[in-house]
């Protein structure tokens, strides 16, 4: 019995490890604020918004499973501790569970609405298809991530049509970092992707012109976060530069003097918390 408590507990722990489970409460967390604090903080408490959610996360869960199926020799090179799939976790039963969520991710949309049914289907595809080649060309694999968390975010207005534009303005932000994370992250698996030959970003054009992309990104976003804000009066300027500007300064000034491997696994990690501050934010609107 206590060999068979401890499989279960390593098998949790696996399974938790392989889905992201961090990442899919941030998906989660960014759901409920948006409805919450954007639309009516009634629907905290409408199953709607939690089948929802369910399904945003166990799709993008199961986009986890199968990114580290077709990944499994390149994590051996970039993330050999994070490696579940042939060890603790067969390639048999990931792909059938990568399978299962999907199938419940749609179902779940198709209880909520039709279109939610055709965002699910559509993350579902592009998942697929991400995994299976998008991730190995230089930036489409990165915008495909970026727009996917945006719309995770804008799903919530998909399901309430409340007409509120500053779930726009939101769902943009959640894309711009997701974009930024992304080429970070690909500098970060350099070696890995490089190995078996991927063509990403910085593969193709090198650490040092990536990051002068990711610089005019970082201005990008910030000139369309100021001036939708300007437009819909959405967080008073002291927000923005606590939320926004502060940490955007830190994360250019870490770019600047990033140069190994730890550096840029800290920036992924500073984008995490840039996005939380700006999930966060939406408190004040």
């Amino acid at each position: 019995m206590a060999d068979l408590l401890f499989r279960s507990g390593g098998f949790i722990e696996s399974m938790l490890k392989l889905t992201r489970f961090g990442n899919l409460v941030m998906i989660a967390f960014a759901q409920y604020f948006t409805a919450a604090f954007l639309i009516d903080k009634q629907t905290v408490f409408d199953l709607r918004l939690f089948l929802l959610s369910l399904s945003t996360v166990v799709i993008a869960a199961a986009g986890y499973i199968i990114n580290d199926y077709y990944d499994v020799k390149i994590d051996y090179i970039n993330k050999p501790d994070r490696v579940v799939i042939g060890k603790s976790i067969t390639r048999r039963f990931a792909i059938l569970f990568h399978v299962l969520l999907s199938v419940c991710g749609i179902a779940l949309g198709v209880y909520l609405s039709w279109r939610i049914t055709a965002l699910n289907v559509a993350s579902v595809f592009l998942l697929w298809i991400y995994s299976n080649s998008l991730k190995r060309m230089p930036f489409i694999g990165n915008l495909t991530v970026a727009l996917l968390t945006g719309a995770a975010v804008y799903s919530a207005e998909m399901l309430y049509h409340s007409g509120n534009a500053l779930i726009v303005v939101f769902a943009i932000f959640a894309m711009f970092m997701t974009l930024i994370r992304e080429i970070i992250k690909d500098i970060e698996d350099l070696k890995g992707d490089n190995t078996f030959g991927c063509k990403t970003l910085p593969i193709v054009w090198g650490i040092r012109r990536t990051k002068i992309v990711l610089y005019a990104i970082v201005i990008i976003f910030s000139i369309t976060v100021v001036l939708l804000n300007y437009q819909f009066r959405a967080l008073p300027f002291r927000y923005q530069i606590i939320f926004l500007f502060l940490p955007l300064l830190v994360l250019i000034w870490k770019l600047i003097r990033a140069d190994t491997r730890l550096d840029f696994i800290h920036l992924s990690t500073l984008c995490k918390v840039i996005m939380l501050m700006g999930i966060a934010s939406m408190a004040f609107v």
